[in-house]
């Protein structure tokens, strides 16, 4: 259980997240020179959508999908309190969006690709270089649950989907996969054009 919500029900709703609202955003901005990386928040009580965003860093290089989400919510005339909401992240947040969502009171956060996956399957090796160089720390070196934040590798949330509906999930996730796949080739057959400083 998750917030009230069984895993299943969770896990659903963020991956109908990241199909509906995150990727085509997304879309549009891989075609404008950023990344692949988005977020959105949702309302605990309910999973209802709050805001989805994406990477915006030809704008501004500090804008990862993360931030930009977070610059987003800030601007919006009223809003959720931080600890009523979950936070998702497509990709593990790199040490500046980990920090954001923690100075932001932000009490979890949800990903769906790891800082491996960022390195191997999409050629972003940033964030692995940053905690290594800056921090000293291997992969996974930081603490997942921590008196700040709880996170949560969505591949992880299947070992508590009953294995009759496990099958399902996973149609869904090669899916996303394969979306991410097709996105991260046009990015990286443009990325020379923009002036984002960490290619």
């Amino acid at each position: 259980m998750y917030f009230n919500h069984a895993s299943s029900n969770l896990l659903s709703r963020l991956l109908s997240v990241m199909e509906n609202e995150i990727i085509p955003l997304t879309t549009r901005g891989v075609a404008a020179g950023n990344k692949v990386f988005g977020a959105a928040l949702l309302r605990k009580s309910d999973l209802s959508l709050v805001l989805a965003e994406t990477n915006n860093e030809t704008e501004n290089p500090l804008w990862h999908g993360e931030v930009h989400t977070l610059k987003r919510f800030y601007e919006m005339g009223e809003r959720p309190d931080t600890k009523d909401l979950i936070f998702l992240s497509t990709h593990e947040p790199c040490t500046m969006c980990m920090s954001a969502i923690t100075w932001a009171g932000f009490d979890n956060f949800f990903y769906f690709f790891s800082h491996e996956d960022s390195r191997d399957a999409f050629a972003i090796p940033h964030d692995l270089k940053i905690l290594k160089e800056v921090f000293g720390l291997e992969p996974g070196g930081y603490r997942r649950k921590n008196a700040f934040w709880n996170s949560v590798w969505m591949t992880d949330m299947l070992a508590d989907i009953d294995a009759d509906h496990r099958a399902e999930y996973a149609i869904r996730i090669d899916a996303i996969k394969a979306s991410y796949d097709e996105l991260s080739e046009t990015y990286q057959a443009s990325k020379s054009d923009n002036a984002i400083p960490l290619n």
